[in-house]
């Protein structure tokens, strides 16, 4: 399976990618992870990021979609993946759907855990991160919902969107993902 997950700060996307990646055995893509490493250990992508992430800006989707080209032809990912923090927008999504394309790969599902921004902003104050500040968290929830939701409508129009309450507890999202993605086996 090649999955994408989407879903707005405090969604459950972390938790919820981690244990499908675990059930299916694929590999987790996290775009966050993924761009952390590669600051770390200096490689030439990350050099090029770098200067962005420091100032706190969005790195450009020529360089984001330049990872998730050299992920995708890494060995491990022959079974499938799980891509969480990318795509944020519906151009992005089109551009992983031309890269897959170039790969020989389709995108199996794109899933929304679909979350009330009121629920968004209680999780999030539960985590008590440093940069979580209510007016932070506020931002955060109306630029998912300006730049992110429009990918909705690119996914769905393709037949491609798996819609799931998250507003529940984490098991029950689990059960309820199990069940759905369960006939496309």
């Amino acid at each position: 399976m090649r999955l994408v997950i989407l879903g707005g700060p405090g969604a459950g996307k972390s938790t919820q990618a981690q244990r499908l990646c675990d059930r299916l055995q694929i590999p987790l893509i996290s775009m966050g992870a993924t761009l952390r490493e590669a600051i770390a250990t200096q490689t030439p992508l990350g050099q090029e990021c770098q200067s962005y992430v420091e100032k706190g800006e969005l790195v450009p989707d020529r360089i984001l979609i330049a990872f998730i080209r050299d992920r995708l032809l890494q060995p491990d990912i022959s079974s499938g993946w799980l891509l969480e923090g990318y795509p944020r927008t519906a151009f992005q999504a089109e551009e992983l759907d031309f890269l897959l394309d170039e790969l020989n790969q389709r995108l199996t599902q794109a899933i929304f855990l679909k979350v009330s921004p009121s629920i968004m902003m209680e999780r999030r104050l539960q985590m008590s991160e440093i940069d979580d500040r209510p007016e932070l968290i506020q931002r955060r929830i109306d630029l998912f919902q300006s730049r992110t939701l429009p990918i909705l409508d690119y996914y769905g129009r393709r037949q491609r969107l798996l819609t799931v309450d998250g507003d529940r507890d984490p098991e029950q999202v689990f059960a309820d993902l199990n069940s759905q993605l369960q006939p496309r086996y």
